[in-house]
């Protein structure tokens, strides 16, 4: 049996970039895992439509697991979907933390306790040029939610690109939004055979972000 590694993916940027170096470094990613919080009290960052997420995979040819959970549960059900993957190959799991310590503590000690590898591409890299190079290397993402006291609404929607950069640098925000700042969702790419196309979407607002309501959409 091929050994193999999942990725931990929520549709954005920094999953997909760091799945992207692994694939680069030869590894071989088995399935996407993708948890999906059902409490409605919370601020949906990545569209409303889990079929979103599932169409990015099809787009991939990765399979696809999605769990729902709540955040109360969340350790107990992410263990429990990695310990149903290790009898099929899987080694670890890829991550796309950058620089929070609290979140890289909880992947290891997570990942430590049910016996899989953590992998972390993006650890302690400069998030200026973690951005550049996602937008360089040809991926088309989108921002979906932004803090409304740092991002004007008139960015909600638009693909990351080289003025959204500068714009970044002037207010003093994190290139990555590593803290929450803003948040993509990936349509296209190098590892992507197919494309997300967003047909028709409109711009909300919940408990300080803005959103980006993505009510039609296909893969061309």
């Amino acid at each position: 049996m091929i050994d193999s590694y999942t990725v931990s993916w929520s549709g954005g940027k920094d999953g997909c970039l760091a799945m992207y170096e692994a694939q680069r470094g030869g590894l071989n990613i088995s399935h996407l895992v993708n948890m999906v919080n059902t409490e409605p009290d919370r601020v949906r960052l990545h569209g409303k439509d889990t079929k979103l997420i599932q169409l990015q995979a099809e787009a991939l040819g990765i399979p696809l697991v999605q769990v729902e959970t709540t955040w109360k549960g969340y350790e107990q059900d992410f263990k429990s979907t990695l310990l149903k993957l290790k009898p099929l190959g899987v080694k670890g799991m890829i991550f796309g933390d950058i620089y929070l310590q609290e979140h890289l503590d909880w992947v290891n000690r997570v990942c430590g306790e049910i016996g899989i590898e953590a992998l972390e591409p993006l650890w302690g890299k400069n998030t200026e040029e973690l951005f550049f190079s996602f937008v360089y290397a040809g991926f088309e993402a989108s921002i979906v939610s932004a803090k409304s006291e740092l991002i004007e609404r008139e960015w909600i929607g638009k693909n990351l690109s080289k003025p959204f950069a500068e714009y970044m640098r002037q207010k003093g925000i994190d290139f990555c939004g590593e803290k929450g700042e803003y948040h993509t969702l990936v349509k296209g790419g190098p590892p992507f055979r197919r494309r997300l196309v967003f047909e028709e979407t409109g711009i909300g607002a919940q408990d300080g972000y803005w959103l980006l309501d993505i009510n039609k959409y296909r893969l061309e």
